[in-house]
């Protein structure tokens, strides 16, 4: 069965600053912020979360589908797509507007801003279920015009259909009931250690008040690794060490996917979580959220030298 990736498809400005954005900010200062970066490096790639967590998954070698709205900018995007094997039948172009466009700068310690332009993104609430594949294993539901999160949310809800809600940088724009549907009966909620204290000083929920809406909460730590709590106990996942840290855009994407992946492939949790680290690792190792390549053998065999044991 498929996982539909939803959220957004875009093209990403990625630039590298070899500073930190701590050294150029003055504390007394932060109500008049005027920061200008000479960056040292510049590129564009395809990316957007939809786009990512597809393209783990079908390295993976699980059938995925793209929900999405893009510019007329995007055929040869769409047809990028098409030729790993996802289905793409609900990536729809739309004549008179741009791509989503993505504009990122990392500084030396991995820490990032982000501006974004939504473009075509922002008119996706008026896809649904129905413009993709028929019965769908698991819904990916990531940041998007707020109006398709949370129809996306009430679909899946109706058609008891699995989601993960993985509001991500869309939450300064939901309010404490907006972030609570997107929750309750969510199969995985998940974020970073700052999306998640956003999503309890939001909900007024501690960790385990929002085990009451969700199957699953996870948070993700980078480098340092990931927690996944269920009803039954909290388990701590290592990371995968990087064999280089180039630029860590996309890495919780693909986290993301490996966990649904290793989940519905009816592996235990940490497990799962393991399988989602390493592929978060190959992330990590370039510039850029899809530009890496593994085989399902390359990938077990690199499991196995990190963990010690087979994945699958």
């Amino acid at each position: 069965m498929t996982v539909v990736a939803t959220g957004s498809v875009a093209y990403d400005y990625i630039f590298t600053f070899k500073g930190r954005f701590s050294d150029q900010i003055v504390p007394d200062k932060t109500h008049l912020i005027n920061l200008s970066f000479l960056v040292d490096s510049m590129v564009k790639r395809r990316g957007g979360v939809a786009a990512n967590y597809a393209f783990t998954l079908s390295l993976l070698g699980h059938p995925a589908a793209v929900l999405a709205t893009a510019g007329s900018d995007a055929v040869e995007y769409q047809a990028w797509l098409k030729g790993l094997g996802i289905d793409c039948r609900g990536l729809h172009l739309i004549a008179d507007e741009y791509t989503a466009t993505g504009f990122t700068t990392t500084d030396m310690d991995n820490n990032n801003i982000w501006g974004f332009y939504g473009g075509a993104m922002l008119r996706a609430g008026a896809l649904g279920l129905a413009d993709t594949v028929q019965d769908p294993e698991a819904v990916i539901i990531g940041p998007n015009a707020p109006d398709a999160m949370f129809r996306l949310v009430r679909e899946c809800r109706t058609s008891k259909t699995p989601w993960v809600f993985d509001p991500a940088h869309q939450l300064p724009l939901m309010t404490a009931e907006d972030v609570e549907d997107g929750c309750r009966g969510a199969w995985i909620v998940i974020g970073n250690d700052y999306e998640l204290e956003l999503i309890r000083q939001r909900t007024g929920r501690d960790h385990t008040a929002l085990l009451e809406l969700a199957e699953i909460v996870v948070t993700t730590f980078g480098r340092k690794g990931s927690r996944i709590s269920t009803r039954d106990g909290d388990f701590t996942i290592p990371p995968a060490l990087a064999r280089r840290e180039v630029d860590p855009v996309g890495a919780g994407d693909a986290y993301r996917s490996g966990l649904v992946h290793g989940l519905l492939s009816g592996f235990a949790v940490e497990r799962a979580g393991r399988i989602a680290s390493l592929a978060a690792t190959y992330v990590v190792e370039q510039v850029g959220t899809v530009e890496h390549r593994y085989t399902r053998q390359e990938f077990a065999d690199r499991y196995r030298d990190t963990y010690g044991q087979d994945p699958w």
